[in-house]
């Protein structure tokens, strides 16, 4: 069991982020706000895929003249996700000019280091505090170190100069980021903001720069914490990166929401970050998504790729019935469906998931044992063995999962 690192606990559009609460998964979306139907579009996938808040950009007044127009869009679809605005620059001024744009978003997202510079940078701060407070929202407060504050950076990479012995670079710029978070929200929390209302982030792309800073930031605070590794990347490489730094973080009781910020490969659906989220999440035995099937990688004894074709056709068979599964059966998620290639580790493998199938090996009898929970229940032979089992997926999940 893993020792959550405790939080207060923080209300986005019902959803509760923080405290005892599950680990959250979250998405953005990639298209123009101010295109109406294409935001509903990407946000609802987003959210059939998973994702329990949105967020979209809010960089123009198209934008937030279009928020609450991509609100009711959604709620006729029956979409209830909560959306995020993303403010950098001039958010003040779109929350203060566009009322109805303030009122349908669930949360705003400030960056520090892009809300102004000397005397305007406190001023538009505190005006966007005050719209959260006034419409009753809450807010993260995400420090990007792309984009730090020019002056904290010049003040403690001064300080350091002076140190009798200097600290590196990069760990200044580790320091930087949590002192800029944790300034920032004790900020918010002296112009009225409640610290039930305040999520903070430290984004990073470096997987060891995020697992120091985060760590720093449940050290020295209890606010609700944002995970996410930025700018990631693309394909197995953003896949990767962002497992090893969530995973980390995740298995010490940190982060209390997560998203995986993943540059979509051409073609690819936006909802892949989702997915890697829930698996991250899955793996950890945090939380449970979709039912697991449990495949052996193949070897010499398996010169048939029948076992491949079966695993990838039950993995596709759980993903198509599980919307009408998890209306129907509590507790489905959670079930794991081994299909393995030959006689080593297959009966075995096979008896410790719910259901499982031993297909045979090269020279191996042609014939495939199928366990129900540690039990030999039938062998499958000849054409027919993906149907029929299937048919004991389906009877397995209505037998032993109680109806909602």
């Amino acid at each position: 069991m893993i020792q959550r690192h405790k939080t207060v606990a923080v209300s986005v559009g019902g959803v509760v982020v923080g405290g005892d609460n599950p680990v959250v998964v979250q998405s953005m979306t990639n298209t123009a706000t101010e295109d109406i139907k294409a935001t509903i579009e990407q946000t609802a996938q987003l959210a059939q895929a998973g994702s329990e808040l949105v967020r979209i950009t809010v960089n123009t007044e198209e934008a937030a003249a279009a928020v609450p127009h991509i609100r009711d869009g959604l709620d006729k679809l029956g979409v209830s996700v909560p959306l995020v605005g993303d403010f950098h620059f001039n958010g003040h001024r779109l929350l203060n000019d566009f009322p109805a744009c303030a009122e349908a978003l669930a949360k705003y997202r400030i960056n520090p280091g892009n809300v102004g510079s000397g005397e305007k940078k406190d001023q538009q701060f505190a005006d966007m505090i005050e719209t959260a407070s006034r419409f009753d929202k809450p807010v993260r407060i995400g420090v990007n170190w792309g984009s730090l504050d020019k002056q904290l950076v010049v003040r403690m990479m001064d300080e350091n100069a002076k140190l009798p012995e200097p600290k590196e670079t990069e760990e200044v710029i580790r320091d930087i980021m949590v002192v800029s978070a944790l300034e920032n929200a004790r900020r918010a929390e002296e112009l009225g903001l409640s610290a039930g209302k305040i999520i903070i982030s430290c984004k990073m792309s470096g997987v060891q720069d995020l697992v120091g800073v985060y760590q720093r930031l449940a050290e020295q605070s209890n606010y609700t914490l944002h995970l996410g590794l930025t700018e990631a990347g693309m394909g197995s490489k953003g896949i990767v990166s962002s497992t090893a730094a969530l995973a980390i973080l995740l298995q010490q009781g940190i982060g209390d929401t997560i998203r995986v910020s993943l540059t979509p490969e051409p073609g690819q659906s936006r909802t892949t970050e989702v997915t890697v989220c829930q698996q991250i999440l899955q793996s950890l035995g945090l939380r449970s998504f979709m039912p697991q099937v449990i495949a052996c990688p193949g070897c010499g004894r398996t010169t048939s790729t029948y076992f491949q074709e079966l695993a990838k056709e039950i993995e596709d068979y759980l993903k198509q019935q599980m919307p009408v599964w998890r209306t129907q059966y509590r507790g489905v998620e959670e079930m794991d469906v081994a299909v393995m290639g030959c006689i080593v580790n297959g009966p075995g493998e096979s008896k410790h998931a719910n259901i499982g199938i031993s297909l045979p090996g090269t020279g191996e009898s042609p014939a495939a044992p199928v366990f129900v929970d540690g039990k030999k229940f039938k062998t499958l032979k000849g054409e027919g063995i993906a149907a029929e089992f299937k048919q004991i997926l389906d009877s397995y999940v209505q037998d032993h999962y109680t109806t909602r």
